[in-house]
């Protein structure tokens, strides 16, 4: 099978960490996957903030469980946190920054890394703590919060892929 492909079908969404970090080249390998996601018109509306410092990490944990109603940590005790945003003023921005988070965690895999997709970003980012978050970074514009990319090392047995749902693809010949 195409190596490509291989990795594509294999990757699962992982949901309990170790805390160790994950290396930079690893880091790096994944950001570049995430930067070369394709984009209507190559507008590329997307940035990709990476968290690694604790404290931050923690406080995102903090504000994503609040949209909850939750105190969990709806981060799996991941190390790492991708942010992606996307710049509202694009009308594609919320497709364009899904293609990222598909292209985060296909890199994420194809290096070895685990990773699942968290959402309520989009809440993170509009309340006010989010905004607070997004002016400490330097960020400036209308952006909504497409989606966090959690990174680190399982600490669990790696998923088994679900059954493909019937009748998903349909010929047309």
């Amino acid at each position: 099978m195409n190596e490509t492909i291989k990795h594509l079908t294999e990757r699962r969404s992982v949901r309990s960490y170790s805390s160790k970090q994950i290396t930079k080249e690893e880091l790096h390998a994944i950001l570049e996957a995430g930067s070369f996601a394709p984009s209507a018109m190559n507008r590329q509306p997307v940035i990709m903030v990476t968290v690694q410092k604790q404290e931050v990490r923690d406080k995102l944990s903090r504000l994503n469980a609040e949209v909850m109603g939750s105190d969990i940590d709806p981060f799996y005790g991941a190390p790492t946190v991708i942010v992606v945003l996307a710049d509202r003023t694009v009308s594609t921005y919320l497709y364009d920054g899904s293609l990222v988070m598909g292209n985060l965690m296909n890199g994420a895999h194809a290096v070895g890394v685990d990773s699942c997709w968290v959402h309520r970003a989009k809440e993170v980012f509009n309340s006010e703590e989010g905004k607070e978050l997004l002016r400490e970074w330097g960020i400036e514009g209308d952006y909504e919060g497409i989606g966090h990319c959690i990174l680190g090392y399982g600490n669990m047995e790696y998923p088994q892929a679900k059954p493909r749902k019937e009748k998903a693809i349909i010929y047309v010949e």
